[in-house]
């Protein structure tokens, strides 16, 4: 038992760490720069992270920002007030991305600007054989150290863990929390201790300051990406970027609370 659940802890956090560092802050809102070996070697710590659920920087990038313009509007890419149901807006949003992914739409360049790309690794982290094959290591990971069947019932989260981290903050976070900030959209702020989502589920205090990389703003807000970030520039792995505010950001603050 203790080791299916260090492995499933150790898959949950590192999955969400590279989609809240890489994907959110560094793709979709540039709050920190990187030299180009480096932004190569967190696309392959995103595919060791995400593993079968892999998802593109430049699709989920793109995305995400089509987010933060049209939040809560028919053009949201996932927005709970334009679905049935969680199910209903992963589906959707599983569909949006794939559009964007395998490029089934055209592009609006003010959305796509500097987003990063590395086409040839998207291709074979997104390959059906190559997410076949992840999904068969954490099945034979089950059978070889799981004390009994109940414990496959974790398997089909390790199958869609980036979806899955994605849909907690964008259904949760959209419906129950506190506000900090009054926005014309829905966002909330899910937890007030983030010991779940590493600062994720701050999304009030994100919505309204897009280029800020710590997302907790009260005392008690602890964004532990936010200091994984500062040790990371510390040792001059990254570069934290100062008032990244870009034309694509457009959320309005109406009155802190």
């Amino acid at each position: 038992m203790t080791t299916i659940l260090i492995f499933f802890v150790a898959h949950w956090y590192l999955s969400l760490f590279v989609q809240t560092f890489f994907l959110h802050r560094y793709a979709a809102h540039q709050m920190l720069t990187m030299s180009p070996f480096m932004e190569k070697i967190f696309f392959v710590l995103t595919f060791i992270g995400q593993g079968s659920s892999y998802l593109s920087a430049r699709a989920y990038g793109y995305m995400h920002r089509l987010h933060h313009v049209y939040a809560d509007t028919e053009k949201d890419p996932h927005s709970p007030m334009y679905s049935k149901g969680l199910m209903d807006m992963m589906w959707k949003t599983k569909d949006f991305y794939t559009d964007i992914s395998y490029n089934r739409v055209p592009l609006n360049p003010v959305f796509s600007k500097n987003l990063p790309t590395w086409n040839a690794f998207d291709r074979f982290a997104d390959h059906w054989l190559t997410r076949v094959s992840w999904g068969a290591f954490y099945v034979l990971f089950y059978v070889a150290f799981a004390p009994n069947p109940w414990w496959y019932l974790l398997i089909p989260v390790h199958f869609a863990m980036g979806p899955v981290h994605g849909a907690i903050i964008n259904w949760f976070a959209h419906k129950y929390g506190y506000v900090t900030y009054k926005v014309k959209d829905t966002s909330k702020n899910f937890l007030p201790f983030d010991f779940l989502m590493m600062g994720e589920s701050y999304h009030n205090n994100h919505h309204p300051h897009p280029h800020d990389i710590n997302f907790g703003k009260k005392w008690f807000e602890i964004d532990p990406t936010y200091y994984i970030a500062l040790a990371l520039d510390f040792v001059g792995v990254i570069k934290l970027n100062k008032n990244t505010t870009t034309e694509v950001e457009s959320d309005e603050v109406i009155t802190p609370t």
